[in-house]
């Protein structure tokens, strides 16, 4: 359990209770959008300029690509539950702890972790053998079109 308080002996953790044990609320403080494949050294590229913004991380997993924003909810209270709970969005509503990061980091089924441009750029040179030919040619192209 990647975030629990303590929690008394004798006490079933169920889907109930479960976030009122959590002390980090880290379900609220990112959010994630899922990504078309990326597949071309342009789609890359594009993929290096959303990895430039502040805080924002890309992954892969078993479900596809997502970009990972770490920016918490501006609901949250200061003793991590939310300050809309009655009123939160339907996608808040639609979240299930079942299966959390209190029971497991997410991190933890990443197969592939991009924390900023210098990880992703050293991962495309890596992918892509022309990369340095096609970043060379970025103004070119500008150019041409």
């Amino acid at each position: 359990m990647t975030g629990a308080k303590n929690i008394p002996v004798g006490v079933e953790i169920t889907t109930e209770n479960k976030c009122g044990f959590c002390t980090n609320s880290r379900c609220c403080t990112y959010i994630t959008e899922q990504l078309t494949t990326p597949r071309s050294m342009h789609d890359f590229d594009h993929m290096l300029w959303q990895l430039s913004h502040r805080d924002v991380q890309a992954y892969k997993d078993e479900d596809g690509w997502f970009l990972l924003i770490n920016n918490p909810c501006l609901q949250l209270l200061p003793d991590g539950r939310c300050g809309i709970y009655e009123d939160r969005p339907l996608i808040c509503r639609q979240y299930t702890n079942e299966f959390c990061e209190f029971d497991m980091d997410a991190t933890e089924g990443f197969e592939l972790f991009f924390d900023g441009y210098d990880s992703l750029l050293k991962y495309v040179r890596k992918r892509f053998r022309t990369w340095s030919k096609f970043a060379a040619s970025r103004d070119t192209y500008l150019a041409s079109g």
